[in-house]
């Protein structure tokens, strides 16, 4: 894949636009993956630019894409996949978090820290452009703990949505600070098993649990809440595993957004349905390009 360095409009908001708007127009009834012309047309862009759109953002070409985050591509996902939660993936030096995917490793928080609510963390954060959009980023003394994503006129948001969960800790806002590390994130070619991304998790003891469990569905896989529930040994507990998968504060990287209804349904997604569909569609072409 072309690092996200020579290519700077890959990771430009208005390319993630158009993205979401080709999405949105796949998903009406109607539109066929092979129709090319059309969703050029929809887009109001020739078909080049659109051929080229795509090979930049992701290495497919549209009609590839367009079957990635086609409705059904979840359930794909979840054929001949019962053993994925099943198998021990190795966090850290010593192996992948998960294949062909972003090597980390992590920690939970101290929980004196949690149960203050934040308080004697210092977090700096800022806002870095991505594949999916603006995203805000937080690193504490303890490594990265958040990733939000920030539409177009909701930043504030998208930095209250993760500073609300910590009111206690210390703010400084620095965007050329985390910049780098957004790179590391989001580039495939910085992704290093040699230097790996380090996270803290902060939440409570099942959020955390429930969170290990998401790293270990590895990018072109899927697992439902009910699988994520019999992992974590709480077989009915699908509803807490669903309010935990939708409080998980390190976005991406935790890949709450390969989590699926037991139909294959791409249900709920904090950071909505069209931006669940771009990052499986996002994936599935890195995953075409090994």
């Amino acid at each position: 894949m072309t690092p996200i360095s020579q290519l700077p409009d890959m990771t430009s908001a208005e390319t993630y636009r158009t993205i979401a708007r080709a999405i949105e127009y796949l998903s009406m009834p109607g539109p066929e993956a092979s129709d090319i012309a059309g969703l050029a047309h929809a887009l109001s862009i020739s078909e080049r630019q659109l051929v080229d759109m795509f090979r930049r953002w992701c290495g497919l070409t549209p009609k590839s894409f367009a079957q990635a985050v086609a409705l059904d591509h979840a359930r794909k996902l979840l054929r001949d996949n019962m053993s994925v939660l099943d198998t021990t993936y190795e966090l850290g030096l010593s192996g992948p978090s998960r294949l062909h995917d972003l090597f980390v490793t992590y920690d939970a928080v101290p929980p004196g820290i949690y149960r203050a609510k934040g308080a004697g963390l210092e977090v700096t954060w800022g806002y870095a452009p991505s594949p999916f959009g603006k995203v805000c980023l937080m690193v504490t003394q303890y490594g990265v703990a958040g990733i939000s994503f920030a539409d177009d006129g909701k930043e504030q948001y998208a930095f209250e949505d993760l500073a609300s969960r910590w009111p206690n800790a210390g703010y400084r806002r620095d965007d050329n600070a985390v910049a780098p590390i957004a790179v590391r994130i989001f580039d495939p070619d910085r992704w290093d098993p040699q230097q790996p991304v380090r996270l803290v998790m902060i939440g409570s003891q099942f959020e955390i649990k429930v969170w290990e469990t998401l790293l270990k569905v590895p990018a072109g896989r899927a697992a439902t809440y009910g699988e994520v529930a019999r992992a974590v040994g709480k077989p009915n507990a699908a509803r807490a595993i669903g309010r935990a998968v939708g409080r998980n504060p390190i976005s991406f990287v935790v890949p709450c957004h390969r989590i699926v209804g037991s139909s294959g349904a791409l249900t709920g997604y904090h950071w909505g349905i069209v931006r669940k569909r771009a990052i499986l569609g996002w994936e599935a072409g890195l995953l075409a390009s090994q």
